[in-house]
């Protein structure tokens, strides 16, 4: 039987045309030297890391979507290339992809300048008990819902955790692939529901599935908030209408890998550190 070789080199399609929904990854893509190089990586059960020279970046583990097109070993090439798979329909490599923009653009190095604001672990435990931090980005926005007296609109992407709490200040809907609340809305329903929002916080995981340049999109007359790990920490998102990121930050390599390659052990609050960025 015929050997097929492992492609040398990831290459997806796209292009750079300015109505082109690609041109967002391929600006995110394009902004990490070449020289930049993966040490390790982990395709993890809930979450997974790449590490290169520069330092580590984390995504949330999403699954299905296309057949995997590359399984080759990813150490030793260059971080930009490995970003390319943020392009795949594979969510799995997609996963890894978003992860190596994260290990370039979610570094404090670039966050610092930017005005970053930073959780501590009290804090994240906090939100872990229950409670909710100082830096939730649902608390952060809530006075300014609340002034509208219970009729803003709040559409949020993903079923987060205590997102009913919304419900007690605010018109709720959530965008849900897997429904579960009375609050929750299948996910197709964003042509609808979206460009009715006055605020819509957005999982990052959209940049796994290629979702977010649509969303971004529908919710243009929105105040958005990007949210979660997987949120690439960028100022370019603002040109997309991002008017906040509330990411994160690796401030514990060893204990991100370990949490990762065995789904236990504290990944929120000392190993990873939720960080927020504002637009200008």
């Amino acid at each position: 039987m015929e050997h097929t070789p492992e492609p040398s080199t990831i290459v997806f399609p796209g292009t750079d045309d300015p109505a082109s929904p690609w041109r967002l990854y391929n600006h995110l893509i394009a902004g990490i030297p070449e020289d930049i190089f993966v040490r390790d990586y982990c395709l993890g059960l809930n979450w997974s890391y790449v590490e290169a020279d520069c330092g580590c970046g984390v995504a949330f583990t999403a699954r299905n979507g296309g057949k995997r097109t590359y399984k080759g070993d990813l150490r030793g090439k260059s971080l930009r290339e490995v970003a390319e798979l943020s392009k795949s329909w594979c969510f799995e490599e997609a996963t890894l992809g978003i992860a190596a923009l994260n290990a370039w653009y979610a570094r404090r190095e670039l966050l610092d300048p930017l005005g970053a604001t930073y959780d501590t672990e009290e804090e994240e435990d906090k939100g872990k008990r229950g409670g909710t931090s100082s830096k939730d980005a649902f608390e952060t926005y809530r006075p300014r819902i609340e002034q509208a007296g219970g009729d803003a609109h709040v559409v949020v992407v993903g079923h987060f955790p205590h997102v009913e709490n919304i419900a007690e200040y605010a018109k709720l809907t959530v965008l849900e692939r897997s429904c579960r609340d009375e609050w929750d809305t299948p996910d197709p329903a964003c042509e609808y529901v979206m460009p009715t929002a006055d605020y819509a916080f957005i999982t990052g995981v959209t940049l796994i599935n290629k979702t977010a340049p649509r969303l971004l999109t529908l919710a243009k007359d929105a105040t958005v908030c990007m949210v979660g790990p997987s949120a690439i920490m960028t100022p370019y998102l603002f040109e997309w209408g991002v008017e906040s990121l509330s990411g994160s930050v690796v401030a514990d390599p060893e204990a991100v890998k370990f949490a990762c390659k065995n789904a236990a052990g504290k990944l929120f609050g000392k190993a990873l550190q939720m960080t927020t960025i504002n637009a200008q």
